[in-house]
């Protein structure tokens, strides 16, 4: 599945400088435990008469710095659920790695994770590998050791309840019988975290709920999802660089159909 790379032209940018410095240090240190935040240079000691005001310095610098995004998708692991409706969670994090050129390689707290910017804006991706009904025992230790937000964890599942292909952005919630989602509010003892639900359908009377969500997506189906899959893809963009509510607007607002379009075009082009 091929998505469009990069980010939009209206989304910030870092300068070349900055982009080389801020990618020598994620090649030396890793990954900074909280924030993506450039440490600094100089490991001398400061001389004492400007050791109180090099210690504000450093303080003021940390507390400036930003934290990272975490964009978390559920889904179980191994071959046998791969592409399975339960997995679209995982399928989505994929996509969204493969447009910005994440490599989701490490495995830290029971979970893939990448780690990578959109434009100038620090970003972790995750897919936990704990099973679906602990997801929170992953998603846990990934918030309290990177020091996420609460309202930068967001968190991509699939819902029996929405129609097939459509999302739903919301900034909190429960977990609405989604077991991934219980065990994710239990670990984390709240609620107040965005997440992106994306519609499979309902299963047919002769299939229940247990067998269809893990059912594999038909030829038409995974289709249908790339549409989605790329709508996905720019909510994340427009999430980081303007905020949860312009995401949210983007998702949740419907889009005229084209039979709209045809029939009453003075109302779209006037």
């Amino acid at each position: 599945m091929r998505l469009l790379p990069g980010v939009p032209d209206s989304s910030p940018a870092l300068s070349s400088g900055v982009l080389g410095f801020a990618s020598a240090a994620f090649a030396r240190l890793g990954f900074s435990r909280v924030s993506f935040g450039l440490a600094n240079p100089s490991s001398m000691p400061a001389p004492a008469s400007k050791a109180a005001a090099s210690s504000a310095t450093a303080a003021d610098a940390g507390a400036g710095a930003q934290k990272p995004w975490l964009f978390v998708g559920l889904g179980n692991p191994g071959r046998m659920y791969k592409g399975t409706r339960h997995n679209v969670g995982f399928e989505i994090i994929d996509a969204i790695a493969e447009a910005e050129d994440i490599s989701i390689s490490s495995k830290q707290f029971k979970a893939l994770v990448g780690k990578g910017l959109i434009g100038d804006v620090p970003i972790m991706l995750a897919k936990p590998q704990t099973f679906m009904n602990a997801s929170g025992e992953s998603v846990g230790q990934l918030v309290s050791y990177f020091k996420i937000p609460l309202n930068q964890l967001v968190v991509i599942y699939d819902d029996l309840d929405l129609p097939f292909a459509k999302m739903r952005l919301l900034p909190k919630g429960g977990h609405g019988g989604h077991n991934g989602m219980r065990s994710i509010i239990d670990h984390l003892k709240s609620r107040n975290f965005p997440r992106l639900r994306i519609g499979i359908g309902r299963p047919p009377e002769e299939l229940g709920a247990i067998s269809f969500v893990l059912q594999s997506f038909t030829k038409q189906e995974k289709e249908e999802l790339e549409v989605t899959f790329q709508k996905g893809l720019q909510a994340v963009r427009i999430m980081v660089h303007e905020g949860f509510n312009k995401s949210a607007t983007f998702v949740n607002t419907p889009q005229p159909s084209s039979e709209e379009i045809d029939v009453c075009p003075e109302k779209v082009f006037r």
